[in-house]
C-alpha cells in the first residue's frame, strides 16, 4: 500500500523479444506492444522510445499511447522520461511548475516509479502530452498544434543551419493536431513577423499571437536558462478561444545552472532578451519592451527568488530521495543528487541578481 509520501509505481510489461528489437533500432518510430499497470489497472498500449540523444542511453524514456482504454485520465498518450543527465531529477518537473506559476499553460509533471518486466527501472517523470486531448481536459477549444522539432522552428525566414532561405516557412515545425489551412495560418504568422515595419508590425503582430502570454513564456525560458529553449522544444498552439497563437513549454531538463549534458551552465550564459525573430521583434517595439521587463522584474521579486523556490525543491528532493536510491542508474550517485538543492539555490541568487542588474542597465524598470 503506497503511503502518502510515495510516488506511483508504473508496472511496464514489453515482450521480451519485442523489447529486444526495440534496443536493436533505437532510432525506429515503429512502436511495440505492450501493458502498463497504473494504480492496479491495467492498459493494453502501443511503446516506443522516445528522445533524441537520450536514446543511446541505458536507461532509456518511453512514448506511450493507450488504446484499451483509449484513453487514461482523459489523456490518449504520454511521455516517461528517465531524465538520466539531470543529477536532481528535478529540473523539468521544476520547470513546469515554475512556467505555470508566472502565467503560462503548461503540461502537467509527476515523478512516478518504473518497473519494467518486473524489473526496477528507477525514478521517471511522467509528461503530460500536448494534443488535442490537453484542451479537452482544460475545455479550451483548439484549432491548430505544430511542435518546434529543431532550430528551423526560430520564426525566421532564414535556416539555423545554413543561413539560407528556408524552402517553406513550415521547417522546424511538426503537426500534431489541426486541418491543413492551419499550416497556411503558419506559415502568414512567419511571414508577418518577419516583413512588417516596426509601427505596422506594432498594430498587428497581436491579430496572431497572444504577446503577453509570448513574453511570459520568454521570461520563463530566460529565467531557467533553457539554452535552445528559444527555437525548439516547445508547442505553439492557436486556440478557438482567442484565435491566437500561444506557446507552451517542452523538455526543461537542461535548466537551473545546467545543460542537457549536466555540465554546469555558467548563470550570465543567456542574456535576458533571448533569442529568436519573434522576440527581438516584439522587443524592438517600445511598448512590448516595457511590458517584458515589467513581467520579468515581477517574477525576479516574486516567483524567481530562493524564498520561493527553496521549499519546492526541498519538497521534491525529500520526496524522491528513497526512490533515487532504489533507482538501478542513479543509487550510485546518490551524493550528487543531495548537494543540487543547493546548487541550484545558488543558481537561482546568482542568476536573479545578474538580471536585475541587466534591467537596471536598461533603465526600464
Amino acid at each position: 500500500m503506497l503511503k502518502k509520501e510515495d510516488i506511483p509505481i508504473y508496472n511496464l510489461f514489453i515482450n521480451p523479444k519485442s523489447l529486444t528489437d526495440l534496443k536493436k533500432n533505437i532510432w525506429s518510430e515503429n512502436s511495440v506492444i505492450g501493458k502498463i499497470n497504473i494504480d492496479n489497472k491495467k492498459y493494453d498500449i502501443d511503446v516506443m522510445f522516445r528522445g533524441f540523444y537520450v536514446r543511446e542511453l541505458n536507461k532509456k524514456s518511453y512514448h506511450i499511447h493507450f488504446y484499451k482504454p483509449k484513453t487514461w485520465k482523459g489523456a490518449k498518450e504520454l511521455h516517461l522520461n528517465a531524465e538520466y543527465k539531470d543529477h536532481s531529477l528535478l529540473r523539468n518537473k521544476l520547470s513546469f511548475d515554475f512556467f505555470s506559476e508566472i502565467g503560462v499553460m503548461t503540461p502537467s509533471a509527476e515523478h512516478v516509479f518504473l518497473v519494467l518486466n518486473g524489473k526496477p527501472e528507477g525514478v521517471y517523470l511522467q509528461l503530460e502530452s500536448v494534443d488535442e486531448y490537453y484542451f479537452k481536459k482544460r475545455n479550451i477549444p483548439v484549432e491548430s498544434i505544430f511542435y518546434a522539432i529543431d532550430g528551423d522552428a526560430n520564426f525566421s525566414l532564414i535556416s539555423e543551419y545554413d543561413n539560407a532561405p528556408k524552402k517553406s516557412l513550415e521547417m522546424g515545425y511538426e503537426i500534431k493536431y489541426g486541418m491543413d489551412e492551419e499550416r497556411l495560418i503558419l506559415q502568414e504568422f512567419i511571414f508577418k513577423v518577419n516583413t512588417l515595419l516596426r509601427k505596422e508590425f506594432e498594430q498587428v503582430i497581436g491579430n496572431y499571437i497572444d504577446v503577453e502570454k509570448y513574453l511570459r513564456w520568454l521570461a520563463g525560458v530566460v529565467c531557467t536558462q533553457n539554452f535552445d529553449g528559444f527555437v525548439q522544444n516547445y508547442a505553439l498552439c492557436r486556440t478557438g478561444d482567442s484565435g491566437l497563437f500561444e506557446v507552451l513549454p517542452w523538455d526543461y531538463d537542461g535548466t537551473w545552472g545546467r545543460d542537457v549534458h549536466g555540465d554546469i551552465m555558467e548563470f550570465d550564459f543567456v542574456r535576458i532578451d533571448g533569442f529568436n525573430t519573434l522576440s527581438a521583434r516584439l522587443l524592438d517595439v517600445p511598448s512590448f519592451r516595457k511590458l517584458y521587463y515589467k513581467i520579468l522584474l515581477k517574477i525576479l521579486q516574486n516567483q524567481f527568488t530562493v524564498d520561493f523556490m527553496k521549499p519546492r525543491i526541498q519538497e521534491l528532493h525529500t520526496l524522491l530521495r528513497p526512490f533515487v536510491l532504489k533507482d538501478p542508474y542513479k543509487k550510485d550517485y546518490i551524493k550528487q543528487f543531495d548537494m543540487e538543492p543547493e546548487f541550484i539555490c545558488q543558481y537561482i541568487t546568482d542568476r536573479n541578481n545578474y538580471m536585475k542588474n541587466e534591467l537596471k542597465k536598461l533603465g526600464l524598470n
